[in-house]
């Protein structure tokens, strides 16, 4: 089972790859590591994972739940501290030496053996910590990390006694890399604030008395009390009391909703109004919120195409660009005589810009954030890869029933034939119905509205896409529709009739037939008209209603196409013959129930749950869970997925565009150190602040 640990001192994306490429190098079945969490997750050994962190990045520390967070005896390996502001007690100094030594050497021209010390001072108040990081990275064999890079850049200009630039170089990295440190630590916080959804306490009924206790304390059958202002800590069935509750951070809807005794009630709810007495139901870890928080936090284990692209060129691109910088170092002084050292210093600006870090720093931020961002709005999104693939929905199919209608039926018109009383026609249905919890079958018993004796049932048999076949006190009943009474052959008049219908056949003879209405969500024609203005092409309708209750629905709400009287397996046909005509860049989604149109949600490109909030199936089902019954959340999601894309590709482009532009610089010697370093510190920041645009 995997388990999940923390890994502290964590703060390079390119290093999160290189941890966890090692990890299933050496044989784990799962490792991923998640940089935006600073979290591992893997399946096997703990002991043996720590040994190959600290093999591959050994200022990295695996902590488990058992240690304390707080044990500060550890290096960093790239000495982003807890606090990024103790970095300020070796930066202020090195600056103010830094200061004195500039003006001693430039404006009073003195350059001796004082000088180079205040120099060297300056430079080893800031870069110890990462020249003894590039030491022992390189003793394990990784001499491509950015410590490397920047410690062989400054100790090479000094080589060429170029040290007032080295100093710089260093002084602005680490002064870089501080406020590099703090946007990504802002950004951490927005993310994990968004998911900051879990109840402190809970209070805990013991006979008379009320005990606060840690919600992973509850057991289920315990009975707690939820106080006005109070977040729920675990789900549960309200036992008493009633109140207002806000949902937003389970659906992004912000008008409460009413809860009364009977209802059930979910944690991550707030209380708003009303003293509720509930009754737990379901354990921390198996409640909705926690279920909710494992979907986000492990979203990043299915990757997008383009972070994995993006995390792979990475790991070939510094090794690329040192390879490069030694040929400029070394080809032009052997091979035509120049300057060995005006063509090294070039070399160095090369090796600056080589660090991977601000390339592949803000991918995954950016991708958590999006899916963060849809979190907030009450989308589920179960991985980049699905945020990316709903960013290109062309085609959307839209499941009828509790998707564009709300599944609340009504049996509004009873039509007896043969003789059959409306009396005899309702408790055959209902008694035959008794063992569906399909809506259908539902309203029928609601219409009947007396208890259902389930001894009178003697047989009882589901006919797949049919309806239903019982044996009731000898009396052989079917309900279902108009396919099931040409299936058995029983004489009828009637075939087309407007609505949904349940046709009743008793011992073989038509005993009429019952006309059960369903309603269109208020919102499902504006979803159908926002994805036509965000560009899908196609928007269609499946269902296994009838001909003419489709026909109608698919008039009032706008789709293009609508599918009537389908099996579950006709609807996996049907997006089959649409896979078939779309172009390779578009993408299908299939938006249903999650429970009983699992075949069809997996055979999409993209299968979003509705309606689906509290549902175990829908989330396990589902791409993408959408946690209220609302379609208009379906283009909000589209809108999120393509803002992410484009932020995340607005930094790719950014970044190589800059990273290539001072290489072509650094060749041609019209870029200095200085200008590279800025460079590659300006774009991680940039990178990152743009990451958390798409959480505002």
């Amino acid at each position: 089972m995997p388990k999940k640990l923390k890994l502290e001192g964590l703060d390079c994306a390119s290093c999160a790859y290189e941890i966890e490429e090692a990890l299933k190098k050496e044989g784990f079945e799962f490792a991923l590591v998640n940089f935006t969490t600073s979290e591992l997750v893997i399946e096997g050994d703990v002991e043996r994972a720590k040994e190959i962190v600290k093999k591959v990045e050994p200022g990295v520390k695996i902590i488990e739940e058992e240690e304390h967070h707080h044990d500060n005896d550890h290096g960093h390996h790239h000495d982003h501290d807890e606090d990024p502001r103790k970095t300020l007690y070796f930066i202020i100094p090195s600056l103010v030496l830094f200061t004195v030594g500039i003006i001693l050497r430039y404006y009073y021209n003195y350059d001796n053996a004082f000088v180079f010390g205040i120099f060297v001072a300056s430079y080893l108040l800031v870069g110890w910590k990462v020249l003894r990081n590039a030491f022992i990275n390189s003793v394990h064999g990784n001499v491509f990390d950015e410590n490397s890079l920047i410690a062989i850049a400054t100790l090479g200009a000094f080589a060429i006694r170029e040290y007032p630039e080295a100093v710089g170089v260093m002084l602005f990295y680490i002064v870089g890399e501080f406020f590099q440190d703090i946007a990504v630590n802002r950004s951490r916080r927005s993310i994990k604030a968004l998911l900051s959804l879990k109840a402190e306490y809970a209070n805990l009924k013991v006979g008379d008395k009320i005990v606060r206790v840690k919600p992973e304390e509850l057991k289920v059958g315990d009975i707690i009390i939820v106080k006005p202002g109070e977040r729920v800590p675990v789900d549960g069935v309200v036992i008493g009391g009633s109140s207002s509750v806000d949902t937003s951070a389970l659906t992004g809807e912000s008008v409460p909703r009413t809860i009364k005794e009977g209802d059930e009630i979910l944690s991550g709810m707030v209380n708003l109004s009303g003293l509720l007495t509930v009754k737990v139901t379901k354990e921390l870890r198996e409640s909705t919120i926690s279920r909710i928080l494992e979907l986000v936090e492990n979203a990043s284990a299915r990757k997008a195409k383009t972070e994995k692209f993006i995390t792979k060129f990475a790991h070939y691109y510094t090794p690329a660009v040192v390879g490069l910088a030694a040929l400029v170092a070394l080809i032009p002084p052997l091979a035509f005589g120049e300057p060995f050292s005006k063509w090294l210093y070039r070399a160095l600006v090369l090796l600056v810009i080589s660090c991977p870090c601000a390339l592949v720093l803000s991918i995954p931020l950016g991708y958590f954030g999006g899916i963060g961002r849809a979190a907030r709005e009450g989308i589920l999104v179960k991985g980049s890869n699905f945020l990316d693939a709903l960013s290109k929905a062309t085609i959307v199919a839209f499941d009828k029933t509790g998707t564009l209608t709300k599944g609340v039926f009504k049996v509004t018109r009873i039509e007896t034939r043969n003789g059959f009383s409306e009396e005899e026609i309702v408790k055959f249905a209902a008694l035959a119905e008794a063992h569906s919890n399909h809506p259908i079958a539902k309203a029928i018993k609601e219409a009947y509205g007396k208890e259902i004796n389930e001894a009178q049932i003697k047989e009882h048999e589901e006919i797949a896409g049919h309806g239903v076949r019982a044996k009731i006190d000898g009396v052989e009943v079917m309900v279902g529709n108009d396919r099931l009474l040409h299936r058995f052959d029983v004489e009828h008049d009637t075939c087309h009739v407007k609505g949904t219908v349940a046709h009743v056949v008793v011992n073989g003879k038509y005993a009429g037939y019952l006309v059960i209405s369903d309603e269109i969500k208020e919102d499902a024609p504006k979803a159908i008209r926002e994805l036509k203005r965000l560009g899908v092409r196609k928007v269609i309708m499946v269902t296994g209603d009838n001909r003419d209750v489709a026909e109608e629905i698919a008039r009032q709400i706008g789709v293009d196409e609508f599918y009537a009287e389908l099996l579950p397996e006709d609807k996996v046909k049907v997006i089959e013959e649409l896979e078939k005509k779309k172009a390779p860049n578009e993408k299908i989604v299939f938006v249903g129930d999650g429970i009983n149109d699992a075949p069809v949600l997996a055979r999409a490109d993209v299968g979003v749950a509705m309606g689906a909030l509290g549902s175990d199936a829908a989330i396990e089902t589902a791409d993408v869970v959408i946690m209220d019954d609302k379609p208009s959340k379906l283009p909000n999601g589209v809108r999120i997925a393509r803002k992410t894309q484009r932020i995340v590709w607005e930094n790719i482009i950014f970044a190589l565009g800059v990273k290539l532009a001072f290489i072509s610089l650094g060749i041609l010697g019209e870029a200095t150190m200085w200008e590279a370093v800025f460079a590659d510190v300006g774009v991680a920041l940039i990178a990152v602040f743009n990451a958390m645009r798409i959480l505002r």
